[in-house]
């Protein structure tokens, strides 16, 4: 069965996308630390980070690296966190959570709520920037 990813890269699941190439997507969280919190996966379904071929982990980061920057223009913050964790989808993925102190990255404070009209303002600025 697809993972919840593959199925938002087959168009299947709606996403509120902010970046995408041939080779990955991104789009806003939807239950975000932060406003501008993005996941940037693969469009290779593989279930752990480091299971990724070679050439695909190599491609990640360049790809996260622009979209980091867009999200940073858009959202006021001291930088974007990077955070690979795992286990929530078993598809592998980067958290780009934008941050002012460590803090900001603990998954187990309450996740910030947006209207859908937010997140899909939110994605067209962070797409434009």
């Amino acid at each position: 069965m697809p993972s919840i990813f593959t199925r938002i890269i087959r168009g299947e699941i709606p996403c509120h996308k902010v970046g995408e190439d041939d080779h990955f997507l991104a789009f806003l969280d939807i239950n975000p630390l932060r406003e501008g919190h993005s996941l940037v996966i693969p469009k290779l379904e593989v279930d752990k980070f480091f299971d990724l071929p070679a050439n695909v982990l190599a491609g990640i980061m360049p790809f996260a690296q622009g979209v980091a920057r867009r999200i940073a223009a858009v959202v006021p913050c001291d930088r974007i966190g990077v955070s690979v964790v795992g286990l929530e989808v078993p598809h592998a993925h980067v958290h780009l959570i934008p941050i002012d102190s460590i803090y900001d990255m603990d998954f187990s404070k309450p996740k910030v709520k947006m209207s859908n009209e937010a997140f899909a303002d939110l994605a067209e600025r962070i797409r434009k920037a």
